[in-house]
């Protein structure tokens, strides 16, 4: 596994647009003042082509053009990481015109950024061995003042952090809209871990790998479907698969889970890490989120850890994609420490 030097004071941060782009509102303001806030801390900027565009279906330009943005950043040798500008809907089109087994030879550079964004921090680990980072996009560092979320995925970035925890409570209404663009999160529920076959204490090591589960579901079958070869490359470290969904509603959830499992995905797995899904449906025909997950991964007899700070439910604690890691849950309180093991 390669991993990215860490940023420092003087460094070009890049922001590209691989899936939507800044250019309507509350995103807008938010990116202008994440550049701001990002300029006052001693780092210089380059903008892609595709920050303020609004001219794709479901990304900010054609699939064609935004792999072009984003291989240029990567390989443009005065930008040290790149910080998508959201998420999106289909990136899954920009993958197809982008060459993994090339980045794999460039240097590598952070990338972070997540929900649409799997498609590159997860291929990046499974087929170019690149390690990059599932957190906040560039909008979430627009608000004022940051949350403790977004100070550590700063502290991550600049390679002062690698040891995380919950927060106390998140969001489940956000205050963010047009005419409040800078909104904080507006955290009001506590914090309560689910966990399944995991013992108070215990602590479970392996490769970290993961994403969302709406793009990993797309991702099952394809060209870009290495997965079972990266996990026999790491059988040793045994994975750690972190996960969290967008649209999918219990029903999907479960059956994305069976997809997976089905495809061979989930060998050698050590542990399961379930964010909170965006949508908090009711039960369907009597399942709720927790049997839709403990359904298929209970199979595996591995702790399962639920409702985590991982994803669309703000806030999320920043994960490095294809670091070894260490995780425990003790009472109420979960910590997962990372470590840059190649």
């Amino acid at each position: 596994m390669r991993f990215p030097s860490f940023i420092q004071k003087g460094d070009t941060i890049g922001f590209a647009a691989p899936a939507f782009g800044c250019a309507a509102e509350p995103y807008y303001t938010a990116f202008l003042n994440a550049r701001k806030k990002i300029k006052e801390k001693g780092y210089g900027e380059k903008l892609g082509p595709n920050c303020l565009a609004d001219e794709g279906i479901g990304i900010s330009n054609t699939p064609e053009k935004c792999a072009e943005e984003l291989v240029n950043m990567y390989e443009d040798r005065e930008v040290d990481c790149i910080l998508s500008c959201g998420g999106g809907e289909l990136m899954c089109e920009v993958v197809s015109f982008l060459d993994f087994e090339r980045l794999s030879k460039d240097e590598p550079k952070w990338f972070l950024g997540y929900s649409d964004n799997t498609n590159m921090t997860f291929l990046l680990a499974t087929l170019a061995d690149t390690a990059s980072i599932y957190g906040p996009c560039v909008g979430a560092f627009g608000m004022e003042p940051w949350h403790p979320a977004i100070e550590d995925a700063w502290l991550l970035l600049n390679g002062e952090k690698l040891r995380f925890s919950n927060y106390p409570k998140w969001e489940i209404e956000s205050l963010k809209d047009e005419t409040h663009p800078l909104e904080p999160y507006h955290v009001t529920e506590p914090f309560q871990i689910r966990t399944c076959q995991a013992g108070d204490g215990d602590v479970v090591r392996g490769r970290l790998i993961g994403g969302c589960l709406d793009c990993l579901a797309n991702l099952v079958g394809t060209r870009f479907d290495r997965v079972k070869e990266f996990a026999e490359t790491y059988r040793e470290d045994g994975l750690i698969w972190f996960m969290e969904a967008c649209d999918l509603n219990v029903m999907s959830i479960r059956r994305t889970l069976w997809n997976l499992k089905e495809a061979g995905w989930f060998r050698y797995a050590r542990a399961f890490l379930i964010g909170r899904p965006m949508h908090y449906d009711e039960p369907m025909m009597g399942l709720d989120q927790y049997q839709a997950v403990t359904g298929i991964l209970g199979d595996f007899g591995v702790p399962i850890y639920m409702d985590l700070d991982i994803g669309h439910t703000a806030p999320m604690m920043p994960l490095v994609c294809g670091s070894y890691a260490s995780v425990s849950a003790t009472g109420n309180q979960f910590i997962i420490e990372m470590e840059l093991k190649p």
